[in-house]
């Protein structure tokens, strides 16, 4: 039991290690390129943000233990933007000011919250439901890029030898986050039988807030530099991408049948945390620090809720 514990944590411990090292170097690879902060944080951070968690959710399909990476997707979702978010608000000097391009989406990002909601209250994720996710987070993606002059790209002037670096670190970060991420699955689920709880409990709780902890690190230092667009759209850009791409992976690789009170629970916490982020956010255009410790209270409601559910 002890031992199963040890492996679990240090697979976790690489997981994030490597996820955050690989946030880094995608960070350092978008400013030599000469890339607008938003699109660093909002394509290309974000997108390695969620390796962690959308590794362990395409390999537990893989694995045939689905329903672990879904937990461990929607309560990632729930973490950043509560957890996440009311902390790095609190990091902030004066609370984190929004700037007006990013509250223009709003109603998307709402929407794309309620899709995986919509399609999975039957308890159940079909690959036509997983195709709908995956295509809802590619249009959003789209529609953003050509209608927002954030994501134009300035003067491409490469440094050769800083970029084939940052490459070759990158590419060894995400090997690393591979391996720790298969550990992490079956350390997980041993560790579940062995305290005799479901899995996917250890997904929603454990595993889902270490698999924040890359986003949560790379945000505080944004704030602490006064970078809020990047804090921000790693956020966004990580919890859109977990909700309807990852999900829409994890069901067209290996449909399954689910306890649904992942989804009453975990994906009414997720949407419900997207409307009050927002409507935090929709206030004076500041997101403050009293605002945070209210997102901070909120995941930690979710969570006993999420006990109490899971223990009956």
């Amino acid at each position: 039991m002890i031992l199963n514990v040890v492996y679990f944590l240090a697979a976790l411990f690489f997981l994030v290690k490597s996820a955050e090292f690989a946030t880094n170097y995608a960070s350092r690879l978008g400013k030599i390129l000469h890339l607008s902060e938003f699109i660093v944080s909002f394509f290309i951070v974000s997108v390695i943000s969620v390796f962690p968690e959308g590794t362990i959710a395409i390999m537990s399909a893989f694995q045939g233990v689905p329903s672990f990476g879904l937990g461990t997707l929607l309560g990632s979702n729930v973490a950043d933007l509560t957890l996440v978010l009311g902390l790095v608000a609190l990091f902030s000097l004066k609370g984190i000011p929004i700037k007006s391009e990013i509250l223009k989406k709003d109603y998307y990002y709402l929407f794309l919250m309620l899709v995986p909601v919509l399609l999975g209250w039957d308890g159940h994720f079909s690959r036509t439901d997983g195709l709908l996710l995956i295509i809802s987070g590619i249009f959003f993606y789209v529609t953003l890029s050509i209608e927002s002059h954030m994501f134009r790209k300035k003067a491409n002037n490469i440094e050769h030898a800083s970029f084939v670096n940052n490459v070759l670190l990158l590419i060894l970060s995400l090997a690393v986050l591979i391996f720790s991420a298969n550990y992490t699955i079956e350390y997980g689920v041993a560790l579940a039988n062995k305290l005799n709880v479901p899995s996917v409990l250890i997904g929603l709780t454990v595993v889902a807030i270490g698999t924040c902890l890359p986003e949560l690190f790379f945000s505080i230092k944004s704030v602490k530099k006064n970078k809020n667009a990047l804090a921000l759209g790693d956020l966004l850009g990580t919890v859109i991408t977990d909700a309807t791409i990852l999900v829409g992976l994890t069901a067209i690789i290996n449909p399954f049948t689910f306890n649904p009170n992942i989804i009453y629970v975990t994906g009414t916490a997720m949407f419900l945390a997207c409307a009050f982020a927002l409507l935090f956010i929709r206030t004076d255009r500041l997101l403050t620090k009293k605002e945070g410790i209210y997102l901070i209270l909120f995941y930690i409601l979710y969570l006993l809720v999420e006990l109490l559910v899971n223990k009956a």
